[in-house]
């Protein structure tokens, strides 16, 4: 597997810039013009790429009415059965091509996450640059193979996989041909708690794959992904409203243009402060450390007199001789008359 790859253009792995997804999901409301309106939000605040996912009810489920096709309690779909939920969801498979044009177009990245072979064919006619594979399809062995094949790049979550899971689907890939897949750790909640985001899984990720990592968020606000930055996320994924009013299927834990746009800055932010490691002076330290601590003389000494503490301490500014001299220069006689507010220095002293 690599360790760095490209999508559209842009390099994603260590070090280089956090390649910023806006997910469209469900918060279309099933308006085209507000999909739309959505993708030039999402450039203005500041993400990299637009995703959407490509599905209908019949390719993710079967219309049932029965306890097993219901959304059980803890969700904001409680009660509901999946294939109304996903009814409601999907973004209409006509749509994507006007909309990938208009992503484009103002320089956005563009793809989706297939949840069936065909999504995995239509999109390919399309001409997306990546595949997402979802949290929940990790576990399908068949799909993950015919994603690979495309020889596509591929980001996959790793919500609610345990390790050996993640090693065959990354196994899967692999045989398939895939040799650039990109990890994001996920937490597959509807919102998720912060505190089970487990960010530290990030590092360890990278090391036990050797692939570029990220986050795939759900938590409410922007702490989270922020955090993610600084434990080596590369890239983020995080959904995109214009509106929480009204609510929708995913806007409890989306973010608004304004909070999107914050998120973005404060990531740009963390990436720049990340650095590396460094144990000598920055550029501007340099024009600081004139007013670091040294010795100078605070009250008047003639020539012959004793260098005590009373007329010679450590203050600021820095033009003196450094504090390391201090117990050298005590008890030791002034070599001239010394106004107060002189520096220190070594002609000064006998």
């Amino acid at each position: 597997m690599k360790s760095e790859f490209a999508i559209g253009g842009r390099q994603i792995g260590p070090g280089r810039p956090v390649y910023i997804v806006a997910e469209m999901s469900a918060n279309h409301g099933q308006d085209r013009c507000r999909a739309m309106e959505m993708i030039h939000a999402m450039k203005e605040s500041g993400a990299d790429a637009v995703k959407l996912q490509t599905y209908t009810p019949d390719t993710l489920t079967i219309d049932s009415d029965r306890e097993y096709f219901r959304v059980g309690k803890g969700t904001p779909w409680e009660g509901r059965t999946l294939y109304r939920l996903y009814e409601e969801a999907m973004t209409p498979w006509d749509w994507h091509a006007e909309l990938k044009t208009a992503a484009e177009d103002i320089g956005l990245d563009f793809f989706s996450t297939p949840f069936d072979e065909t999504a995995v064919d239509f999109l390919e006619e399309l001409g997306t640059p990546v595949h997402k594979i979802a949290s929940f399809e990790n576990v399908d062995h068949a799909l993950i193979r015919r994603i690979a094949e495309t020889g596509k790049p591929i980001i996959m979550s790793t919500g609610m996989a345990t390790l050996p899971e993640l090693e065959e689907a990354v196994e899967t890939i692999r045989s398939a041909g895939g040799d650039q897949l990109a990890l994001l750790k996920c937490t597959s909640a509807y919102p998720s708690p912060p505190e089970e985001m487990n960010l530290r899984t990030l590092p360890d990720l990278q090391q036990k794959f050797g692939v570029p990592v990220g986050l795939s968020d759900h938590t409410r606000g922007i702490a989270v992904p922020v955090a993610a930055v600084a434990l080596g996320a590369q890239l983020l994924e995080k959904h995109f409203t214009l509106s929480r009013e009204p609510e929708g299927p995913d806007s409890v834990f989306s973010l608004e243009p304004d909070e999107f746009r914050e998120m973005a800055g404060a990531v740009r932010a963390a990436e720049k402060a990340l650095g590396a490691p460094c144990y000598s002076p920055t550029e501007t330290e340099m024009k600081s450390r004139c007013f670091r601590r040294s010795l100078f003389v605070v009250q008047a000494i003639r020539r012959g007199d004793e260098i005590t503490p009373e007329n010679v301490r450590s203050i600021r500014p820095g033009h003196g001789l450094h504090p390391r001299h201090l117990d050298t220069v005590l008890g030791k006689r002034a070599a001239r008359d010394i106004d107060r507010g002189t520096p220190l220095a070594w002609d000064l002293v006998e």
